[in-house]
C-alpha cells in the first residue's frame, strides 16, 4: 500500500512520549504511533454521526477495519465518511 508522507512538528515532550511507546514495545515505530493516533482521532470524530441501527459496537469495528485497510489519503477519509451516511 502506497502512503502519503506528511511532515509534522511536535514538541520534544510529545516526541519523548512517542519514543517511550516504541521503546516499551507497544508500537514498532514512531510512524505506527502517529498513524494509530490519527485513526483514533478520525474514529472519535465519527462517534455521534453513526446512525444507531442496532449493534453500534459492530459498526465501529467495521469502520475501524475500513480505516486501517483503506486510509491512504484524506480523500479516502471522505469516502469512508460517506459509507456511514
Amino acid at each position: 500500500m502506497v502512503m502519503d508522507t506528511l511532515q509534522i512538528r511536535l514538541t520534544p515532550e510529545v516526541v519523548k512520549r512517542i519514543d517511550n511507546l516504541v521503546d516499551t514495545g507497544i508500537y514498532s515505530s514512531r510512524s505506527d504511533v502517529i498513524r494509530d493516533a490519527v485513526r483514533n482521532l478520525v474514529l472519535d470524530k465519527m462517534i455521534g454521526i453513526l446512525p444507531n441501527t442496532g449493534d453500534s459496537v459492530e459498526e465501529i469495528r467495521e469502520i475501524r477495519k475500513k480505516l486501517s485497510k483503506e486510509i491512504k489519503s484524506f480523500k479516502d477519509l471522505e469516502k469512508i465518511n460517506k459509507l456511514v451516511h
